[in-house]
């Protein structure tokens, strides 16, 4: 077995990511303190073709050299936009018909491996500060609170980790169903 070189990868050129058809999720960064973590999101956004990524509250906007650094360069290809009130975008996407979804650990939460998405319908996954987690006027007000299994002994995993998973459970989930 041999490792592929970048040029074999048949990766969409910046013009061609901005014309693909997106899978049908919006991630909202809710008050999220580090860059690096910023970066990774939109690196992660990038590979699975995210329709749009909202920077809010104090979670910092590109161009920033440390969101960069995680980044590289999927900032100029996931659309994004920085909105000041997490609350007023959650509404904003509920009366657009989005699905929002609170990703955390709460009461009646539904577990990822029990969640399965609706046909034609797109989702917002909002992923909470680092140490406070989702907003609880944002839990309150989401469609659904989604929670990650763990198993061992940490009450939560990094926000770039979860959005990981997150995002590739719901896309696998999609792509599987023809949704």
């Amino acid at each position: 077995m041999r490792k592929l070189k970048n040029s074999e990868l048949d990766r969409l050129s910046v013009n061609d990511f901005k014309t693909a058809k997106k899978t049908p999720l919006i991630i909202v960064l809710d008050n999220i303190r580090s860059l690096n973590n910023i970066g990774s999101v939109f690196r992660t956004s990038d590979a699975f073709l995210i329709e749009k990524i909202y920077l809010c509250g104090i979670t910092a906007t590109p161009p920033h050299k440390d969101i960069h650094k995680t980044a590289l360069g999927s900032t100029d290809t996931v659309d994004w936009e920085y909105v000041e009130n997490t609350p007023d975008l959650v509404t904003r996407l509920k009366s657009q018909g989005v699905k929002v979804c609170a990703i955390e650990q709460a009461e009646n939460a539904t577990m990822l491996n029990d969640f399965i998405p609706e046909p034609q319908t797109t989702y917002a996954l909002v992923f909470g500060n680092e140490v406070k987690g989702v907003a609880q006027d944002v839990v309150s007000t989401s469609d659904v609170v989604i929670e990650i299994p763990q198993y061992g002994t940490k009450h939560s995993l990094n926000i770039s980790v979860s959005a990981g998973v997150m995002i590739w459970d719901v896309f696998s989930k999609l792509k599987n169903s023809n949704l």
